[in-house]
């Protein structure tokens, strides 16, 4: 069989996949897009119009607009900076051989199988609750007043929960990508007269890079889409403090009613994404080609 008889077996072997895929993705998107431009309120689901970009006007004289925006990157860029630093700081503490590293390895990566409005509730009600939370024990122990953290800092508490969930995964990756690290090169630069500091900036960061760069990508992928954890602590408040794009999206389908506007607002949330995602790419994907 030739290799171009080859090549036309395999697309035909995976045309139904593709296609199935693209039927998957693009439906939703055109519908979305068609919403976007019609006047359907829910309350009032037999009244549908063409409103042009009357919906794209509303929403994006929002109030709640730029701030749910600048949420929605504050939120991605505090995760990352935690779960990227975090997770080498860990990475290097399990690379040690040490007593029950199995068990403490399956400790650290348990919190990413936790579902998110249960961490969040559990950080809610159990560890940030300004009455009989953990944190506010510790602080009446110490002789300090609790700190209501949802109602003084909503974004910080938000990135906190999130990277708590997060940091297990850039750990696993970054592990992983630390263990390949050639030992022969360790002990060379230990025979050197390297330091700690020495071998971490000049052998172990280098080595790491592809992996940082993998979970950069990722994770922002799934964080601009971080919902779930507002919407059970601090509901989008106070006012707007801790509303991200996708809440604000929320807030506009289901506690406005308004199916179009809130679609107006999705296909501006893919437009933002596709953008964040192309200058990402183009920063930190290099290390790839590598």
């Amino acid at each position: 069989m030739s290799a171009k008889s080859t090549r036309s077996l395999a697309r035909l072997t995976m045309a139904p996949a593709v296609g199935l895929l693209l039927v998957w993705m693009i439906v939703p998107l055109v519908m979305t897009l068609w919403f976007s431009f019609q006047n359907y309120n829910l309350l009032n689901p037999g009244n549908v119009s063409f409103a042009g970009l009357f919906n794209y006007q509303y929403f994006y004289t929002d109030p709640a607009f730029f701030q749910s925006i600048w949420n929605t990157l504050v939120i991605v860029g505090g995760v990352l900076l935690i779960t990227v630093i975090g997770g080498i700081a860990i990475a290097l503490l399990l690379d040690q051989h040490i007593w029950g590293q199995g068990v403490v390895r399956i400790l650290v990566i348990s919190p990413f199988f936790v579902m998110p409005p249960v961490a969040a509730l559990v950080w809610k009600n159990m560890i940030m609750h300004p009455g009989y939370g953990v944190l506010a024990d510790i602080n009446r122990a110490l002789g300090l007043q609790p700190v209501d953290w949802f109602a003084q800092y909503p974004l910080l508490s938000i990135i906190i929960i999130v990277a708590w969930q997060w940091l297990p995964f850039a750990t696993l990756i970054l592990l992983t990508a630390l263990q390949s690290l050639d030992g022969e090169q360790k002990e060379a630069a230990e025979m050197d007269g390297a330091n700690f500091a020495n071998r971490f900036i000049h052998l172990t960061l280098p080595h790491l890079a592809r992996s940082i760069t993998v979970v950069i990508l990722i994770q922002t992928i799934f964080l601009l889409g971080v919902y779930a954890e507002i919407l059970v602590t601090t509901n989008g408040g106070p006012g707007y403090a801790s509303t991200n794009l996708p809440f604000l999206i929320y807030r506009t389908a289901l506690l406005g009613y308004d199916v179009g506007g809130a679609s107006a607002g999705g296909i501006i949330a893919v437009i933002l994404a596709n953008i964040v995602a192309f200058f990402l790419m183009r920063a930190v994907g290099k290390n790839l080609d590598k």
